[in-house]
């Protein structure tokens, strides 16, 4: 056995977002349509955006998949509910109505819009970040996926990701997911739960 191997087989992380994987490939099947659309919520650092990588790479219809992260979106680190918004009414609902939806980056650096992205309708759609499960969004989706991950676990993921440029952010982005516990219950809205350690 390889060392790699071993490691992966001890990672608990690594462990529940493959279980995670699977359990989202068979519900992917289980929709049975060309085009199903996969929103993934949970709170910083759940790992929303390594479980969108993954089932991607397993993904289990032929053709390509689109995937969009709200990180791309949130108009700054007060945006959170705004970037939902944005996820909502310019990639979400065109998408439902079998239209191109096009979306705009968020320049992190600039604080201003970017350039302009398309999502094609005819083609399997994943849409992750935080905040992402509201009444609004919930009935736009096929399968839609809360992540729950113990605060600590999440910070130090996070953070390690991203460091200081998060850092100075962190309690300000963490109000704002809390509200929107409070006023979304996106658990409630969620097809499936995955606990990621």
């Amino acid at each position: 056995m390889s060392s790699a191997r071993s490691r992966s087989e001890s990672d608990p992380v690594g462990r529940a977002l493959r279980a995670a994987v699977e359990l989202a490939r068979d519900a992917v099947l289980s929709v049975a349509a060309a085009n199903p659309v996969i929103l993934i919520d949970g709170r910083s650092g759940a790992g929303k955006t390594s479980l969108a990588r993954e089932l991607i790479g397993a993904w289990p219809l032929r053709g390509r998949v689109q995937s969009v992260a709200l990180d791309a979106i949130y108009p700054g680190w007060d945006g959170l509910a705004e970037g939902v918004r944005t996820a909502q009414e310019a990639i979400l609902r065109p998408h439902a109505r079998g239209v191109i939806g096009v979306w705009q980056r968020w320049d992190w650096e600039r604080g201003e819009y970017a350039e302009a992205h398309a999502v094609d309708p005819s083609l399997p759609l994943i849409v992750e970040g935080s905040g992402l499960l509201t009444a609004g969004t919930a009935p736009l989706a096929d399968i839609r996926i809360w992540l729950e991950s113990p605060a600590r676990a999440r910070r130090d993921r996070a953070l390690t990701r991203d460091g200081d440029t998060y850092r100075p952010h962190w309690d300000r982005w963490a109000r704002q997911e809390e509200q929107h516990l409070v006023d979304d219950r996106p658990a409630q809205l969620a097809t499936h739960l995955f606990a990621i350690p």
